[in-house]
């Protein structure tokens, strides 16, 4: 097995750690999935919203934390694509008021043409 490429060994071992549905297996694997997926995501964004009051990069551990809860839940899906359009605002809004236009990448008082 390690004659085979990164990418095919991968490839194998996600064969081996999923079931066929029909496996009688495969319903408590999907749970025992979700279940874990929130305890992961729930928990960093947990650790995420306590890092805006405490220091720490809060405002990139809340959407590392909806982008795992993403995988398996529609409503963070829907919260993390609030959170990039809400981002974009802020961002834009931030360029605009600093003199340059919000698709500029370079300030209007450069030196260059």
């Amino acid at each position: 097995m390690t004659d085979l490429p990164l990418l095919y060994t991968a490839a194998l071992v996600r064969r081996g750690a999923v079931f066929h549905p029909k496996h009688p297996l495969h319903l408590p694997y999907r749970y025992a999935k979700r279940i874990a997926i929130a305890l992961v995501g729930g928990t960093v964004l947990l650790i995420g919203f306590a890092m805006i009051v405490l220091p720490g990069p809060a405002f990139v551990v809340i959407p590392v934390g909806l982008g795992i809860l993403g995988l398996e839940f529609a409503w963070a899906r829907l919260w993390l694509a609030r959170v990039k359009e809400k981002g974009m605002q802020v961002a834009n809004a931030v360029r605009t008021r600093n003199g340059r236009r919000a698709d500029s990448s370079v300030p209007p008082n450069s030196d260059q043409p």
